[in-house]
């Protein structure tokens, strides 16, 4: 186990790490929206502009982030655009005093329009291409999504810390107990475990043009359909438009089956429970608490007993169905 954290990586010590792969910084490092990992921009003296990523300790294994690194290298082998690591000496994964880190080109590009029909079409084609390079064979070291890690994990985590209030705790387990039964109830497996972006919501697309996907941090096997639905939004009628959209570009390049629609809100409920178990987790990291304070607030809490029983109607409802064409 790396005894390196993220309070050893001073200012110094990333120019140090660069300068061991040959790149020397002629800017100083800017840091990017990054929780999980620590990330910086910066300029080059070769005149290049690039990304580096210091890896969170202890979360994924090399072989887990080279499985990643591979599989963004094969999607732009493809011509598929999306922002693959950098390879130097042989090597895109590199270690410095216990610390790793890998090298990505600087891109810019405008915000993806989640209500542009016409870029969402674009989107799913990209993905279509995506999962068709993907399902050629799973991640071996990447896990696969499933309830225990989306769910019963985070459960019992949560159970363990102090953050839920006491006056709201007991309907806070109550109601937790429920979604994750209603979860359970409608999961199956019944499905392709491909490779996947894992994390495709809107803020991971820019635009340029057409769509460039980045930060495939979160990756692993899973149902195609977990790549698709955080484009959703809006009240039913316009979530059925988007993902008739979606598809239409999708099927142009990899066969979708119906019965992921099935998963859409089980997958939701997962990513609510495992994103409060997260913050919980990383709390004792000092970027947490200055990014989300209003996790330690009470009404945070009690919101998310409403949201449960939320989610727990939409679980009950009908899911989402395709036009007859599909």
């Amino acid at each position: 186990m790396s005894s390196f954290s993220f309070s050893e990586l001073t200012p110094d010590r990333q120019l140090d790490a660069l300068d061991s792969i040959g790149i020397r910084a002629e800017t100083g490092l800017l840091a990017l929206n990054s929780y999980e990992n620590r990330v910086y921009q910066f300029g080059a003296e070769n005149g290049k502009r690039y990304v580096v990523k210091f890896y969170r300790p202890e979360r994924w294994s090399d072989a887990q982030i080279l499985e990643e690194h591979a599989f963004a290298q094969q999607l732009a082998e493809h011509e598929i655009p999306l922002v693959a690591p950098l390879t130097i000496d042989g090597q895109t994964l590199h270690h410095f005093n216990e610390a790793r880190f890998t090298l990505f080109p600087s891109v810019g590009g405008r915000q993806f329009e989640v209500d542009n029909l016409d870029q969402l079409e674009w989107v799913g084609r990209y993905m279509g291409r995506i999962h068709q390079v993907g399902q050629q064979a799973p991640f071996q070291a990447r896990p696969t999504i499933g309830l225990e890690e989306y769910l019963h994990q985070p459960r019992q985590l949560l159970e363990g810390s102090d953050f839920i209030p006491v006056h709201i705790r007991k309907a806070f387990f109550s109601d937790l107990n429920l979604l994750i039964a209603e979860i359970s109830q409608q999961w199956h497996n019944d499905w392709q475990a491909i490779r996947l972006h894992g994390d495709c919501h809107p803020g991971n697309i820019l635009w340029r043009d057409e769509p460039l996907f980045v930060d495939l941090d979160d990756a692993r096997n899973g149902p195609a359909v977990q790549d698709l639905w955080m484009l959703l939004s809006g009240d039913k009628q316009e979530k059925l438009v988007q993902l008739d959209t979606i598809l239409e570009g999708y099927e142009e390049f990899c066969q979708f089956d119906k019965k992921q629609l099935q998963l859409i809100e089980p997958l939701r409920g997962l990513r609510m429970v495992y994103f409060m178990a997260w913050l919980a987790k990383r709390w004792q990291d000092p970027a947490f608490p200055l990014a989300f304070p209003w996790f330690a607030d009470a009404k945070y809490w009690e919101g998310q007993v409403l949201a449960f029983k939320e989610q727990i109607a939409a679980l009950r409802e009908p899911p989402l169905s395709l036009s007859p064409q599909w």
